[in-house]
């Protein structure tokens, strides 16, 4: 496979990285984060000014219809500066309701993504699983009006405070289905919620939840197609978290003076910036392999399973050693290496336990 960026996609990444570096700085997180909404504004009208928000978008919903992998480099460079904008849900979603949805969700909600009008999530729970199971909701025929009735929960579910409308994914007796929830209709309840990384997120409990069927955006292949795309996501958002905690812990371990010496004159220092920066790199490969064949339209179980555990276990050794070599001012809040420790583990924790991953990696090569 060949790994280098066209020359658009670089320019995609240089305007993504300029944008955050001068917006998502240490001071203006910190405002954001002690913020109510979690979520910054301003950053948020710049992306879509740029037009950012729709790269992977059609281009008759305004978008400019790229792909996977253009979507990664933004969200890379969003890492790199751990910046709380609702990029990967929103972007994710409105990618979904443009592939599967009905003409009518589509021009309601795909063009005002791409513009930042509008926030969109998925409660898409089984993220945390290597071997998803039933959804966490459930739909049944409503026998009054038709349509379908949606009950469940959803612990902890991105931006969804936020956002105009959120894909749930539900179980019905011909299988999962994907719906488009208004969260503030009647029988939903979104109750904000503390999270490691300090961002916006909201429980969403469905207690008879009318949804029409004019609200059903797909069936069981577009809850996996956006289950795979929100995870790929989340690698590429883990791949800049890690690639920026490994250069902030070299620049600190290179000016640190300890015994007339820097720090990364130590041979334990070294190896373990080393052993770091190759954890990032296979993080990275992985996620673009897996960002490619998505783009592609390929089959990409495999290469998304891969990807899943890198990010997840290599990602939490990387955040983990640089707040080490850090020292004791690693655990100072104030300092900016504490905030891609939280990052690293959220996404850790979004990903679920490695092990777990490994299995069902595991199941799929033995799969004929």
């Amino acid at each position: 496979m060949d790994f280098t960026f066209t020359e658009d996609q670089e320019a995609v990444r240089d305007l993504a990285a300029r944008i955050f570096q001068a917006q998502a700085t240490a001071e203006r997180v910190r405002e954001v984060e002690r913020g109510d909404e979690r979520v910054d504004r301003r950053l948020w009208g710049e992306l879509a000014r740029a037009g950012l928000l729709g790269l992977c978008l059609p281009e008759d919903a305004d978008g400019s219809g790229l792909g996977m992998v253009e979507l990664c480099l933004v969200l890379e460079q969003q890492g790199r500066r751990v910046a709380p904008v609702p990029v990967l849900p929103t972007v994710v979603s409105a990618m979904t309701i443009a592939e599967f949805g009905s003409p009518a969700q589509r021009a309601a909600w795909v063009a005002p993504a791409a513009a930042g009008a509008v926030v969109l999530t998925a409660a898409l729970g089984d993220i945390d699983n290597a071997d998803p199971g039933p959804p966490a909701f459930r739909a049944i025929r409503d026998g009054d009006g038709g349509g379908w009735r949606l009950e469940g929960a959803e612990a902890s579910v991105p931006a969804a405070p936020l956002a105009a409308r959120v894909l749930v994914p539900a179980a019905t007796p011909d299988g999962a289905r994907l719906f488009l929830v208004d969260p503030h209709a009647a029988g939903v309840e979104v109750e904000a919620v503390e999270t490691t990384d300090r961002q916006s997120h909201g429980r969403l409990v469905l207690s008879g939840a009318l949804a029409g069927d004019g609200e059903t955006v797909g069936d069981g292949r577009a809850v996996a197609w956006c289950l795979e795309r929100m995870l790929v996501g989340l690698c590429a958002l883990q791949v800049g978290v890690a690639e920026e905690a490994v250069r902030l812990a070299a620049g600190h371990s290179s000016t640190r003076i300890q015994f007339d010496r820097p720090l990364s004159a130590f041979q334990g220092v070294a190896m373990r910036a080393a052993d770091a920066f190759i954890d990032t790199e296979a993080m990275r490969v992985t996620m673009w392999q897996a960002a490619w064949c998505l783009s592609e339209g390929l089959d990409a179980r495999r290469e998304v399973l891969v990807a899943k555990w890198w990010a997840s276990e290599a990602g939490q050794r990387v955040v983990h050693a640089t707040q080490h070599l850090h020292g004791g001012i690693g655990a100072d809040v104030e300092y900016p290496v504490h905030r891609y420790f939280l990052w690293g583990k959220q996404i850790e924790t979004s990903l679920g336990g490695a092990s777990a991953v490994l299995s069902c990696l595991g199941r799929e090569l033995a799969r004929p």
